[in-house]
């Protein structure tokens, strides 16, 4: 299976950008940079390093239903924390495992305290997928003496 590495730089480019938010910002804010970026999930920043995540179920679970404010509450008063991280020497299968384990549908990769992208489990399916597919067509042509 592909490393984190090769996963990421076998992205799309407009996939490959990482779009962040402040901790201090507001809920509100985070919302309208998932809903510009098309994204799920921002990691929450301060001073430079991913202190939490903050996703649409946490907006879901944590301010519609606990009938808080989005313009007024603050990113890190909701957000996800600690924020499960990978770097990119993990292996696919091993992000699969702990997104499964965790519950998580998004992982930030960071590698000596650098954010430096963001997997979702659908990065992860697709990925698991096409390799499956492969491995099928190996032993298809393998049984054809191919």
């Amino acid at each position: 299976m592909k490393t984190v590495a090769q996963l990421l730089k076998a992205k799309d480019q407009k996939n490959q950008d990482v779009h962040t938010i402040q901790w201090d910002h507001t809920v509100f804010e985070a919302l309208m940079r998932m809903s510009e970026k098309n994204v799920g999930a921002l990691p929450v920043v301060r001073d430079n390093e991913v202190v939490g995540i903050i996703s649409e179920r946490d907006y879901a679970r944590k301010i519609m239903l606990k009938g808080l404010s989005s313009l007024t509450t603050k990113v890190h008063e909701v957000m996800s924390a600690p924020v499960i991280t990978v770097d990119t020497h993990k292996r696919v299968e091993e992000c699969m495992n702990i997104m499964t384990d965790s519950h998580l549908r998004h992982l930030p990769v960071v590698e000596d305290g650098k954010l430096l992208g963001l997997l979702s489990i659908g990065d992860l399916v697709k990925e698991a997928i096409a390799e499956q597919a492969d491995l099928i067509r190996q032993l298809e042509q393998y049984i054809r003496g191919e």
